[in-house]
């Protein structure tokens, strides 16, 4: 796969390293972690690359990016070909998984798309793992900065099933589910870790 088939977001590039920095402390010695939406695969690239003790399985629906992530990823031994996975089909072609990444998909999808992260979650992770979201969230229905809400006009000026979601709302979907609520870490441009354990 040669170079001209990465997809360079510089979003992605942007938000690498503070999101690298709180994975350092809460990702586990051994196992397999499933990145949802992997985009570019520029996440993917680095975070392999750094965190090399873990084998890392990036996916997407669309072939254009399954193109980009294995140029990104061709030459990193612990990363798996990515697979075509869209969240909203009942049954996904990956289990055992201890840790769930997903960056900047909640936002720039169907509301289904996240109810179907947290169905496929439940089913996909081992005891004790870890759901990891990324991105931005309103607070008890407020947005937590001014470019949040330039950002969600934009969104949904683009498609309206897109839009910035209320936490709250989010983690109403851990509620029937085996997943809790663990905690949520601020980071830069007003951007939130929101993490979710499987408890049984």
């Amino acid at each position: 796969m040669h170079d001209d088939m990465r997809l360079d977001f510089p979003a992605t590039r942007r938000n690498a390293k503070a999101i690298e920095t709180v994975l350092r402390d809460i990702l586990p010695k051994t196992g397999l972690v499933l990145e949802i939406a992997s985009g570019s695969g520029q996440h993917m690239a680095r975070f392999a690359s750094v965190f090399r003790h873990l084998h890392w399985q990036p996916s997407d629906p669309d072939p254009l990016h399954l193109q980009s992530i294995t140029a990104w990823t061709d030459t990193l031994e612990n990363v798996h070909s990515p697979i075509e996975l869209d969240t909203t089909e009942s049954c996904w072609p990956v289990n055992n998984v201890q840790i769930i990444y997903c960056a900047n998909m909640v936002h720039i999808a169907p509301w289904e798309a996240s109810i179907g992260l947290f169905k496929g979650a439940e089913k996909t992770l081992s005891l004790g793992g870890l759901l990891i979201l990324y991105g931005p969230f309103k607070i008890e229905g407020t947005h937590i900065a001014q470019s949040n809400v330039d950002f969600d006009r934009n969104l949904k000026r683009q498609d309206p099933r897109w839009g910035v979601r209320d936490l709250g709302a989010v983690r109403e979907l851990a509620k029937d589910k085996s997943l809790v609520f663990k905690t949520k870490i601020n980071l830069p441009a007003n951007n939130l870790i929101v993490i979710f354990e499987k408890v049984d």
